[in-house]
């Protein structure tokens, strides 16, 4: 999850490079500055967080959060007031 600022030219740059190498290193949205990866393991979790680490713009707010299969598979979602099916856990240990 994160929270950028986009007020300068340079902000923008660096929320987009950012944004760009979370997609390059396989994390898909789930909303807004909400991105999402499956992981298998924790050691590949560990690697996972050092790219990101890596790529971190100067100012802003990145937080990195670990939930389980089963965690994400308890996820409400809802559309509005309407409810709405979470997508399907994954068939791995944790999701990034």
């Amino acid at each position: 999850m994160f929270d950028l600022p986009v007020e300068t030219a340079e902000n923008r740059r660096n929320y987009t490079r950012f944004r760009k190498a979370l997609l390059k290193d396989g994390f898909m949205m789930l909303q807004y500055s909400v991105y999402a990866r499956f992981i298998p393991s924790e050691e590949a979790a560990a690697t996972h967080r050092r790219v990101v680490r890596a790529v971190i713009p100067p100012l802003g707010q990145v937080r990195i959060v670990a939930l389980t299969d089963h965690q994400f598979g308890k996820m409400e979602v809802f559309y509005g007031r309407k409810p709405r099916p979470a997508e399907d856990p994954p068939m791995q240990l944790l999701l990034f």
